[in-house]
């Protein structure tokens, strides 16, 4: 379930002359029973509201005076979000004769014409005070306190993110909350201007209305109505005619080899998805992002993170996870992933969050031999994206749950051929031979058997490039495979350099005739390339390589050199 919430406005929405009807209120209760939250959202005060609606029990939380009181109706408590409504301007307008005039905690309220009125009197106090318009009516409020104020209070109180909210309104007051939601919609009586800014316009107006928008929430969770929403969609890059993006509830698997692109089109998604507001976890085997912008990251080189520890970061709405498994016995990391995806589905059978789950080196995380348990079920785990060199070293539940797979480098076929063989899938007659540098491919896999969608697009530079685990790199422990060995020539030697400073202190220290063996057949930047995966440098390290004119000494110096500009320079 993606929606886990309904947010309704009152009057002209679930109420028609100030009153909700008996179908209403049986909609909003099979609303409950589905096990989604409902939060009321009004201009009214408190007492207005609880004197034409008795039930209020029905909301988990209402936001009262246009966003600036927050109720709960289990503790019937209140909280202030902002400034008491000032007496002065209470005072001011009094003495002016504008009637009918009501005061809340916050908001100061009348109707039209007395806007004029309104407006003087805020000027001649100085008060820093925006007035709010709503069919008629002109609700006076400290700045900055709207609908969509005090609909994130109440969001943040119940642990939920706006983006598993559907919102549905009627008037000018409403956009601000609505533009916060998910999913938006308006009843059929709704101003024109909500119409057309709202994802879904229903057939009915007020409260039959939103019984209609419950019954499409209760019946598929609003799948039918979410390809039509082009504000939901992840974009990846551009293709010929139109935008290439990922859907809300794609299961994906990026595949390609070292060097492709992989991690940068990752970082642009990460940036797609932090700007969005929309969570994400990213489960990271090799360190390889601990800088990423705003994301809290858990777990060392020397330590993985409990469970729990993952638990309580994405406990919190606001923040983007990643999970560094560097500390973790490579045997280790299947049971931990897995261990990872039942807390993340326990939460998001509660809250809807996070929105992605991201396995970096998924071949490592979900290989062959896993068998997950149906708790943690691929088929359930939507908004997925894996990330892997070999698509045919990961698990046959994972494979068959994928339903877009992204290919870079020069050769596709290099990796959809291997998917297909075990995924059981049939290679799509428009899949190109080969790709430019800068391109990817998108297939779009069809579940009822309808033609593949296909795209060859550009893929979204991310603004700011990953940087390195300096600290990995330069003095963590890589795995055996994945560390340089000095052998020389026939193999003499068995040296190994788990990090760069213990590359660069064993290559100061072995012979002339090993450090060129190595050189000269490309091994270093080979290394960098597909294990350091930094493109700039292995570029930069392969020019040396090709020198040959260079003396050891002086390929050594510069590849030193090259090495510690781009990172923290080794003790």
């Amino acid at each position: 379930m993606r929606y886990h919430a309904l947010i309704c406005d009152y009057d002209g929405t679930i109420a028609h002359d100030g009153r909700v009807g008996d179908a209403t209120i049986a909609a909003l209760e099979r609303l409950v029973a589905s096990g989604r939250r409902l939060i009321l959202v009004t201009g009214r005060e408190l007492p207005l509201l609880q004197r034409d609606f008795d039930r209020i029990d029905l909301f988990d939380r209402i936001v009262v005076e246009n966003g600036a009181v927050l109720h709960n109706p289990r503790t019937r408590e209140d909280r202030l979000l902002t400034e008491p409504a000032d007496p002065r301007l209470v005072d001011a307008l009094r003495a002016r004769g504008v009637t009918p005039l009501t005061v809340g905690k916050a908001i100061v309220a009348t109707w039209e014409p007395h806007d004029v009125a309104v407006l003087e009197s805020i000027r001649e106090l100085g008060l820093e005070l925006e007035i709010i318009f709503n069919k008629g009516a002109v609700m006076i409020l400290p700045t900055g306190i709207t609908k969509a104020s005090g609909l994130q209070a109440a969001l943040l109180d119940l642990g939920m993110s706006a983006h598993n909210a559907v919102g549905v309104g009627d008037a000018e007051n409403d956009h601000a909350f609505l533009s916060l939601c998910g999913m938006s919609a308006a009843v059929a009586n709704a101003l024109p201007t909500l119409k057309e800014r709202a994802d879904l316009v229903l057939d009915h107006d007020h409260g039959a209305g939103v019984a209609q928008l419950i019954a499409r929430l209760i019946d598929d969770d609003l799948r039918s109505a979410e390809a039509a929403v082009v504000r939901l969609a992840i974009e990846l890059g551009n293709g010929d005619e139109h935008p290439v993006s990922l859907r809300p509830r794609d299961r994906v698997l990026l595949a390609g080899p070292s060097g492709s692109g992989k991690s940068t089109l990752v970082m642009a998604v990460l940036e797609s998805l932090a700007e969005r507001a929309l969570q994400f976890v990213l489960v990271d085997p090799e360190g390889d992002y601990e800088h990423v912008d705003g994301a809290v990251v858990l777990g060392t080189s020397e330590r993985a993170p409990s469970i729990d520890e993952v638990d309580a970061a994405v406990a919190d709405p606001t923040n983007n996870v990643i999970v560094n498994l560097l500390g973790e016995a490579v045997a280790d990391r299947p049971a931990r992933a897995e261990a990872l995806l039942a807390r993340v589905q326990e939460l998001r059978a509660r809250t809807g969050r996070p929105h992605w789950v991201i396995f970096d080196e998924a071949h490592h995380l979900l290989p062959p031999a896993w068998h997950p348990d149906p708790a943690v079920a691929p088929r359930e785990l939507d908004g997925f994206l894996g990330v892997t060199v070999h698509p045919d070293h990961l698990a046959p539940a994972l494979l068959d749950a994928i339903d877009v797979l992204v290919v870079v480098g020069k050769e596709p076929r290099d990796v959809i051929v291997p998917f297909v063989a075990k995924a059981d899938r049939e290679i799509p007659a428009d899949i190109p031979a080969s790709l430019e540098a800068d391109q990817a491919l998108l297939w779009r896999i069809q579940p009822d058997g309808d033609h593949p969608d296909v795209a060859v697009f550009r893929p979204t530079e991310p603004r700011r490039e990953r940087r390195r685990h300096r600290r990995k790199y330069a003095e963590g422990a890589l795995t055996e495979d994945r560390s340089f060995w000095f052998r020389g020539p026939a193999d003499r030697l068995n040296l190994r350099a788990q990090n760069l400073e213990m590359f660069l202190q064993i290559g100061d220290g072995v012979d002339d005739e090993t450090w060129l063996h190595h050189q000269r057949r490309g091994d270093y930047s080979r290394w960098i390339r597909d294990v350091i995966k930094d493109e700039d440098l292995a570029a930069v390290v392969a020019a040396v390589e090709e020198d040959r004119g260079a003396s050891p000494s002086e390929s050594r110096r510069r590849i030193r050199e090259a090495i510690e500009q781009r990172y923290a320079a080794p003790a």
